[in-house]
């Protein structure tokens, strides 16, 4: 997995592990950073005026078409985090999302890059879109640009 280089501000979500993302060990299950991934997403869409409850309500939705993730160092019961979370330029109709958790002294517990694409419902068929629609354009482009 190739983390880039970026030199807008990233979006931040603070997070702290409960006991419903560990295992019976106290370490995080592996399954709740996916979770903690997707929180990050919608909650910068939401902060560029794009709740993701209107996306659906347009019939459009944003599934994952590629998942790399890299776990550095164990996260715990207790622990405090912060994601710090670029959206990338799209490759065609693929957009990225790469993502960092931060320990508080600024280690690195964690690293993904997820892909997604942008789909309209119509029923049972699922049509990607190459271009977004005027409605999701410009909020996709504010989170390229990072948080103001």
């Amino acid at each position: 997995m190739v983390i880039e280089s970026v030199t807008r501000p990233p979006w931040r979500l603070h997070k702290r592990v409960l006991p419903q993302h560990t295992d019976h060990g106290g370490v995080m299950w592996h399954g709740a950073y996916v979770g903690w991934l997707e929180e990050a997403r919608v909650e910068a869409l939401a902060a560029v005026g794009l709740p993701y409850r209107l996306m659906a309500l347009e019939g459009l939705e944003m599934p994952v078409v590629r998942l790399d993730m890299s776990y550095k160092r164990a996260l715990l019961h207790g622990d405090q985090v912060v994601l710090l979370s670029h959206a990338l330029p799209p490759e065609g109709p693929r957009w990225r999302w790469q993502t960092r958790l931060l320990r508080p002294d600024g280690d690195c517990a964690f690293e993904a890059h997820v892909e997604l694409v942008l789909v309209r419902l119509d029923g049972d068929r699922r049509q990607v879109l190459r271009r977004p629609p005027p409605s999701v354009s410009s909020a996709l482009q504010l989170l390229t640009q990072g948080p103001t």
